[in-house]
């Protein structure tokens, strides 16, 4: 069974930095990419950013210039760094894995930003 968790939310002051982590296991083939998504309460999931196992990243227009995506291809982890938190960033951040295989998503993670 393929499972994605993702960790590193929490609570954050104002102007502080986060870093979230996701982790796959139980996929068959091999992760091609991981690509990261808020929601706010009520809303749709938005996307915020993604990076292929080549290294290719694409930011949505609003995460640009204060989230930061990475991956390391050696444990398949991947990373969402948020800097200069703000209190409009509180919401449940998710991690969606492609595989040869299928695509899948992880439960969420809850990010709370204190003013």
């Amino acid at each position: 069974q393929v499972q994605v968790a993702e960790s590193g939310g929490g609570m954050v002051q104002s102007g502080n930095s986060l870093r979230l982590s996701c982790a796959a296991s139980g996929y068959r083939g091999n992760i091609l990419a991981m690509a990261w998504y808020r929601q706010f309460p009520g809303k749709m999931r938005d996307f915020l950013a993604v990076i292929t196992t080549d290294g290719l990243i694409n930011y949505a227009p609003s995460a640009k210039g204060r989230f930061t995506v990475t991956r390391d291809n050696a444990t398949n982890l991947g990373f969402l760094e948020l800097n200069s938190a703000k209190p409009e960033d509180t919401a449940v951040y998710y991690c969606y894995t492609r595989t040869d295989f299928g695509n899948y998503w992880g439960q969420g993670t809850q990010v709370t930003v204190s003013s």
